[in-house]
C-alpha cells in the first residue's frame, strides 16, 4: 500500500494465521521439542487469549493435554476458542492475582511443562519466523514495526531482521497505557508496572521477558506508543479500507499509519499480529 501512507507498506497478516494470531508459531515450536515424559504429563500456560488458543491448538495437534490460566475478563471469543481446541481453562483476576505464580504452582502440582507466552527461547524463535517470511518475500526493508507486549514477537522478529536485513530499523509499538518496555529500554533494566488498562488486551503485560530484553536492547531501534483512540482509528482503517478483521493489539504495529514515526519514501514492514476480537466489541469500535 503506497498512496494513502506515502510509503511502501508490506503487511504480514497474522490475523490469517491458524487460530488467528502469530502465537501459533511459538507455541507449536515449543511443544514440538517436548520429550516423551513431557508429552505424557501435558502442557500448561497463562495467557490473555492468543497464546492460550495457540497452546490449546498445538496440544490438540500433538495429542497432549493442555491447561490454560486466563483472566476473567479475557475476550469471550478467545476463551471459547481455547476451550473449543480442547484446553482446560482456569480463570483468575488479572488485577489482584499473579498469573505466573498460579501457573508455576499448577505446573508443580500436575507435573506439567510450563510454556510462558513470551519469555521462552523456543517461543521467541517460533515468533521470529513471521519476520523471516516477510523479509524473504519482500526483500530488505528500511523499517519493521512490531507490536510489543511481553517481547516474544519483537524479540524473534528483531533477530530475524538482524540476520536477513541488517540495515532494517526495528520499531516496537506499545499501548500508551502500558509502556513498560519503553521505560525499560530507557532505564537499561526491566521495569515492572501495574496491569495497564487498554483495549490492546494482548499487550497488557506488566514487564518484558528476561530472554527478550537483551535482544530488544541490542536489536530494537526504538519503542513508541499509541493511544486507544489511535488503535480504534486503525481498526476502522483495516475494516473499511482493507476489509480485514484485526484485533486492537494487532493494530499496534500499524502505528505507522498514525505517522508516529516519519518514514515517508521508505520500505516498511508491519506485523499485523492477530484478529481475535469479539464481534460485538469490534462493532462498538468501528461504529
Amino acid at each position: 500500500m503506497k498512496s494513502l501512507a506515502h510509503r511502501s507498506l508490506f503487511f504480514k497478516c497474522e490475523n490469517f494465521q491458524r487460530m488467528g494470531a502469530f502465537k501459533f508459531r511459538g507455541a507449536y515450536n515449543a511443544i514440538s521439542h517436548f520429550d516423551d515424559r513431557q508429552r505424557a504429563a501435558g502442557v500448561i500456560t497463562y495467557s490473555s487469549g492468543n497464546h492460550a488458543q495457540a497452546i490449546a491448538l498445538s496440544a490438540k495437534l500433538t495429542g497432549i493435554r493442555a491447561t490454560i490460566v486466563m483472566p476473567e475478563d479475557a475476550p469471550a471469543a478467545k476463551v471459547a476458542a481455547t476451550r473449543g481446541y480442547g484446553g482446560e481453562v482456569i480463570t483468575y483476576d488479572r488485577y489482584t492475582q499473579n498469573r505466573e505464580e498460579i501457573g508455576r504452582k499448577l505446573a508443580e502440582e500436575r507435573g506439567m511443562t510450563l510454556i510462558p507466552p513470551y519469555d521462552h527461547p523456543y517461543v521467541i524463535a517460533g515468533q521470529g519466523t513471521a519476520a523471516k517470511e516477510l523479509i524473504e518475500e519482500t526483500g530488505p526493508l528500511d523499517y519493521l514495526f512490531v507490536c510489543l507486549g511481553g517481547g516474544g514477537l519483537i524479540g524473534g522478529c528483531a533477530l530475524a531482521a538482524a540476520a536477513l536485513a541488517p540495515d532494517c530499523k526495528v520499531i516496537g509499538v506499545e499501548p500508551e497505557a502500558g509502556n513498560d518496555a519503553q521505560q525499560s529500554l530507557a532505564r537499561g533494566e526491566i521495569v515492572h508496572i501495574k496491569v495497564p488498562r487498554t483495549i490492546a488486551d494482548g499487550a497488557a503485560s506488566t514487564h518484558v521477558g528476561a530472554y527478550n530484553f537483551p535482544i530488544i536492547q541490542r536489536h530494537v531501534d526504538r519503542i513508541v506508543t499509541v493511544s486507544d483512540a489511535q488503535l480504534i482509528e486503525t481498526l476502522r482503517f483495516f475494516a473499511q479500507r482493507m476489509k480485514m478483521v484485526v484485533e486492537p493489539t494487532g493494530c499496534l504495529a500499524a502505528a505507522v499509519l498514525q505517522k508516529v514515526v516519519p518514514v515517508e519514501g521508505k520500505r516498511v514492514g508491519v506485523i499485523v499480529s492477530g484478529g481475535n476480537v469479539d464481534l460485538a466489541k469490534l462493532a462498538q469500535f468501528v461504529a
